[in-house]
């Protein structure tokens, strides 16, 4: 799918077809908040309480990144990974705590990329707001009747989508596209 184009920065959850593809990788936290909620509610009393409000933590600055210091961000990250250091401390007793502890040993240098990164946000939020159309089109009429109508619509989305992001506008893009001045955007 991405035809041999190796993203320098990924922002993903853990489905492991999103792993690996970039030089550098964030891991969606409202994913992860997600993941410390469940174990928090099947039980586990130790870890996952704590890394929920670590995660929450980070959360903060993750909103205002862009507007940080670089200095500002450094601390930050310093901070955050030493209140990580003492959530790893803990042993977990629950199974879930214990599969999250697990988790977070491997993937503990890719939580807090968004600081060392501003242009990349903490979580995937973005991409499944861009999924959200096509899924409820789909849902509202049953599905594509054809091949080349799903490929039409998906080709449509996907100049509009990459349009917007860059601040350019839907009939714009339409119009710079049809005659194949431009598929995408430089930026």
């Amino acid at each position: 799918m991405l035809d041999g184009h190796r993203p320098a920065l990924w922002v993903s959850d853990l489905y492991g077809a999103q792993q690996g593809h970039a030089e550098d990788w964030q891991v969606c936290l409202a994913h992860q908040l997600r993941d410390c909620t469940y174990a928090i509610d099947a039980g586990d009393a130790v870890f996952a309480p704590r890394m929920k409000a670590l995660l929450l933590r980070a959360v903060v600055p993750a909103r205002r990144r862009r507007d940080l210091a670089p200095s500002t961000r450094r601390e930050y990250r310093r901070r955050l990974d030493c209140a990580l250091d003492a959530v790893m401390a803990l042993a977990p007793t629950h199974r879930d705590g214990q599969r999250l502890r697990k988790r977070y040993g491997k993937l503990r240098s890719h939580l807090f990329t968004f600081l060392d990164h501003p242009e990349v946000p903490a979580y995937n939020n973005g991409s499944e707001r861009e999924l959200r159309p096509t899924a409820t089109y789909r849902k509202v009429t049953g599905g594509f009747r054809s091949k080349w109508g799903a490929d039409l619509f998906a080709g449509i989305r996907s100049i509009i989508g990459t349009a917007a992001r860059r601040g350019v506008g839907a009939y714009q893009a339409i119009q710079q596209t049809l005659p194949g001045q431009a598929a995408t955007y430089p930026g």
